[in-house]
């Protein structure tokens, strides 16, 4: 089920809002402040530029930057294009990108100035074919930006099937896979955000959550697109900064993961800012803390909470909470979204009855067609019926109210940063001094979680503060600094496993536990 009425594509979107409210402010970043028709001519010289050098439909288009303001450009001109946008996070370290753009075959990588050095090199990336602003290939500085003209570029013929954008999401197997955004994915997610919370051209949303993630990119900074609405842009989450601007820049609606929330409760500049004009604040990855919800009701009164449920899969909300629900509906991720199909099925693939957990299926057409270059892994992902398998474990009311009982298997959940477990053991066996990893989640009162590292070393002599001193010096570097283990427990028998040989996680969550409360008693 699709919306009938309803814009062709993302570019046309972003046409028709420039054309209605050109005048109107855009962007704020970096003591930059954009409107809606410089966006578009700025694009438009990159679009041009990107055009005489030899890119073209459907080529990848890769931009490596934290929540910069060239981000949003080089985006608006990729569409222009009608390019595949590859966002990829600053957070990530050398392989990982290196192992993104060789997936992608990117032509073309912005780099932001800061994250050259972390550039692998040119050698290594033969597909990469233009090297921008250095001969040794793939560097850029984004500062370099307004210094391009380009020609006039020609309008693409775009159809809502093409891909848009291409982000990548860590898989069971810890190896990053390319979802596949099309136009026809954003587009229904965009409505739904404007249907859902009555989104208009007034709005002011703080983006404090990476635009190379689906919620920022399409939850926020295309959703404002998509009504005329600004984005002002941190470059990373600093409860006080978010009070100031939440505050200076009048900003109306807001998505943070839970632990922003409460960080920002802690600061006293809550008590005095002037956030009246916050009216929606939205919030997904995790459940929001009860003492949460009373300390923003009571510091925000006129805030009104909304939960939300998705994946990069889904191009954002497969479910939301409607604000007025949450009292009633606390652990709830809301109701799914106007053209969502939600099923629970068992083990079997038979659907649950009313109230009984299993898993999360969903289908829609906002649901991805598929991963870049993995036909195989679309083949297991999705039903023969076209539903998504999200391998989370959820149940529905006989209101139809959605709750989340578990995430994927092994995920950790790091202040709303996704941590598959098996990505970073398979990085750690490589360390030639262990022999045994597993990875689980740290419960922690801020972030959620933090990620733990269960190890048997291959000498026993070894004290657990030192062998972190090794599994961090391993990992910098390599992985993002959020997958990063923050604790270690030493083992000295091999970990326990099913008859499977499978890790048993359960386990070993337990007995972490049982030491942190042991370790609480003795404080």
């Amino acid at each position: 089920m699709c919306f009938a009425d309803r814009p062709a594509t993302i570019l046309q979107i972003l046409s028709s809002t420039v054309a209605r409210f050109g005048s109107s402010e855009a962007l704020v970043a970096g003591g930059q402040r954009m409107s809606y028709a410089t966006l578009w001519e700025r694009a438009g010289r990159i679009t041009g530029w990107l055009s005489e050098a030899g890119i073209k439909r459907g080529d990848r288009v890769a931009v490596l930057a934290g929540n910069h303001p060239s981000v949003v450009i080089i985006i608006a001109a990729c569409l222009r294009l009608g390019g595949i946008c590859v966002p990829l996070s600053h957070r990530l370290a050398r392989p990982e990108i290196q192992l993104m753009l060789a997936d992608s075959t990117a032509s073309v990588l912005f780099v932001q100035d800061q994250l050259v050095d972390r550039l692998p090199e040119s050698a290594l990336l033969p597909e990469l074919t233009i090297a921008i602003g250095d001969p040794g290939g793939l560097k850029l500085a984004c500062s370099e930006l307004e210094r391009w003209l380009g020609s006039s570029p020609v309008d693409p013929e775009v159809s809502e099937e093409d891909c848009a954008f291409i982000l990548y999401t860590s898989g069971t197997t810890g190896r990053p896979k390319g979802a596949m955004l099309t136009h026809l994915n954003i587009v229904h997610s965009i409505v739904h955000y404007q249907r859902c919370f009555r989104l208009k051209e007034a709005e002011r949303t703080l983006i404090a959550v990476p635009v190379a993630h689906v919620t920022g990119l399409v939850g926020q900074l295309l959703a404002m697109w998509g009504c005329g609405g600004a984005c002002i842009l941190m470059d990373e989450f600093n409860a006080q900064e978010a009070i100031r601007l939440m505050s200076g820049e009048k900003i109306t609606h807001s998505v943070m993961v839970p632990a922003m929330y409460a960080l920002m409760l802690m600061r006293p500049e809550l008590g005095t800012a002037d956030l009246s004009s916050l009216k929606l604040g939205l919030f997904g990855g995790a459940p929001m803390p009860e003492d949460t919800i009373i300390g923003l009701k009571e510091k925000l009164p006129e805030l009104s909470l909304s939960n939300g449920y998705g994946a990069t899969e889904t191009a954002s909300p497969a479910t939301l909470l409607p604000p007025a629900a949450i009292a009633r509906h606390r652990m709830s991720v809301g109701l799914p979204v106007h053209c969502a199909q939600i099923r629970i099925v068992d083990s079997e693939g038979q659907l649950c009855p009313t109230g009984e957990a299993g898993e999360i299926l969903i289908k829609g057409p906002m649901v991805v067609p598929g991963y870049w270059n993995l036909p195989e892994e679309a083949a297991s992902q999705f039903t023969d019926e076209g539903f998504w398998r999200s391998g989370d474990i959820g149940r529905m009311s006989t209101e139809g109210y959605v709750e989340v009982l578990d995430r994927r298997k092994d995920m950790i959940n790091r202040g709303g940063y996704k941590v598959y477990s098996s990505e970073v053991e398979n990085h750690l066996l490589l360390h030639p001094g262990i022999n045994e990893a597993a990875v689980i989640g740290k419960p922690c009162a801020v972030l959620g979680e933090r990620v733990h590292a269960y190890i048997l070393p291959a000498e026993s002599a070894v004290a657990e503060k030192d062998m972190l001193e090794v599994v961090r010096a391993w990992c910098v570097g390599c992985l993002a600094d959020y997958k990063v283990p923050e604790s270690v427990t030493l083992v000295l028998e091999p970990l326990p496993r099913n008859a499977n040989g499978k890790t048993m996680k359960l386990a070993l969550r337990r007995h972490l536990l049982s030491e942190m409360s042991t370790r609480l008693d003795n404080a």
